[in-house]
């Protein structure tokens, strides 16, 4: 952090003193704050928390030493960096300084060189120790994020490639993106490779699913939460907002944010600061935001469940990942790409798909898009005898092809209506889980839940 953006809280009795010492680092490009006893210092920094604190040793009332004890032993407090400045040139003194748990020591009268150099340096140090601890920080939550692997986009057909075009426009920028689509269409695949080719590349990806979250743990997990904020509130927890820090926060499915955060991520998107729950520090960051819903923001707003100036907020620059069934073109690259993956995590050998395989799949509408499709090319890579993949796993609307007249006359809702009731009766009615429902369309749970209340699907019996 540069001297300029620095604040240094003065504790002295003596105004004479707070002058000179206010002067010398505003002239050196420091903010200050200034406290005339130990109890207003210790207020002033559990408020302001500032870079570092110079604290009289000797002051009526509470003294330099309690003073500084008590900064310690408070958490908010506890890791700001005290010169103590003395006026006593005793061995014994600047011992008991440095165990109550001051970093340096000044003695008066200072030399104002010596005292900006004090200051510098463990400022700055202060500021090398909190970055290693929020990278170390940031590790962490990267490892606990990191499943799978990554792959890009894999396609060549005009819809993907208008995707790719955008993508190129708007990854140099710090734009905020709206990335819009169907379940399973590849949204964090875009917001990935906005932020690939960034600027911000060498600095994380934070994701945050907002659907995936109870409604009362979706703040603290955007902006972190003090220790005791809440019930089960332990310890500081620092949010991903602050995890994002000069790197990228992909808030998949923004729209299901409840109304009341809503309006402090637009005061995030706006001020670029917030606190966390619990807590009275404001917090600043420089966070560039990828959104990205399968809903319709419009309507979502329309009806009062989506702030409108969030939506204009997050849809400066709108990219609509196109569903699987406007790229049948991408299919057999898909289908070989999904292909290989599978057999590498399988350990076992696959030569190719049957001719009727990729016919009937280059048929198929996809409802659940390419989820749905890498998770049909697993069980087929699990079912098939030999090294060619045959369709006996493909949905049925997808094995017989669009041949019948039946198939031919339903309209799009129709077909997906009986796909998804012949799975729920194949999966016996289970949603979730290895053998469930979801997991057999390659949705969500929640998404496939709300597809059942849209097409009046109800167990009948």
């Amino acid at each position: 952090m540069e001297a300029e953006a620095a604040t240094v809280l003065i504790v002295d009795d003596e105004a004479l003193n707070r002058d000179l010492l206010e002067q010398e680092l505003a002239e050196a490009g420091y903010r200050t704050l200034s406290a005339e006893n130990g109890e207003e210092a210790i207020r002033l920094a559990a408020k302001s928390a500032p870079d570092l604190i110079l604290l009289d040793a000797l002051m009526d009332g509470l003294d330099g030493f309690a003073t500084c004890q008590r900064l310690k032993a408070a958490e908010a407090t506890r890791g700001i960096p005290v010169i103590f400045l003395t006026s006593l040139s005793d061995t014994e003194i600047k011992l008991r300084a440095f165990r109550v748990g001051a970093v340096d020591y000044v003695t008066k009268p200072f030399q104002p060189e010596e005292l900006l150099a004090r200051v510098g340096t463990h400022i700055k140090l202060r500021r090398e120790i909190e970055a290693h601890r929020k990278s170390k920080s940031t590790i962490q939550y990267l490892v606990e994020e990191i499943r799978g692997e990554r792959h890009s986009m894999i396609g060549d057909s005009p819809a993907l490639r208008r995707v790719l075009e955008q993508v190129a426009q708007v990854a140099p920028t710090d734009s905020t993106v709206l990335i819009q689509g169907e379940t399973g269409t590849g949204k964090e695949l875009v917001a990935r490779a906005i932020h690939d080719a960034g600027a911000r590349r060498d600095r994380p990806l934070v994701k945050l699913n907002c659907a995936a979250l109870p409604r009362e743990l979706v703040e603290s997990e955007l902006f972190g939460h003090e220790k005791g904020a809440f019930t089960g509130a332990f310890q500081q927890r620092r949010g991903r907002f602050e995890l994002a820090d000069r790197g990228t926060l992909f808030l998949d499915e923004v729209g299901e944010l409840p109304l009341d955060t809503q309006a402090k991520l637009l005061r995030v998107l706006q001020e670029r600061e917030f606190e966390r729950v619990g807590g009275t520090r404001t917090l600043q960051v420089d966070v560039r935001v990828i959104a990205a819903t399968n809903r319709d923001l419009h309507s979502q707003v329309a009806g009062g469940r989506f702030r409108a100036d969030l939506f204009y907020r997050l849809n400066v620059f709108p990219i609509v990942v196109p569903p699987l069934r406007e790229r049948r073109n991408d299919i057999p690259l898909l289908l070989q790409h999904f292909a290989a993956k599978t057999a590498r995590k399988l350990g076992r050998p696959v030569n190719g798909f049957a001719p009727a395989f990729v016919d009937s799949a280059r048929a198929y509408d996809w409802p659940g898009n390419i989820r749905e499709l890498e998770n049909v090319v697993e069980r087929a890579m699990l079912m098939s005898r030999g090294d060619l993949l045959d369709g006996a796993v493909l949905p049925p609307a997808a094995s017989h092809g669009t041949a019948t007249a039946s198939a031919a006359d339903a309209t799009l809702e129709e077909m997906e209506r009986a796909h998804i009731r012949r799975v729920l009766e194949r999966a016996r009615w289970v949603i979730e889980g290895e053998r469930g429902a979801a997991r057999i369309l390659g949705l969500n749970p929640s998404t496939l839940r709300g597809r059942l209340r849209k097409l009046g699907i109800r167990k009948t019996s």
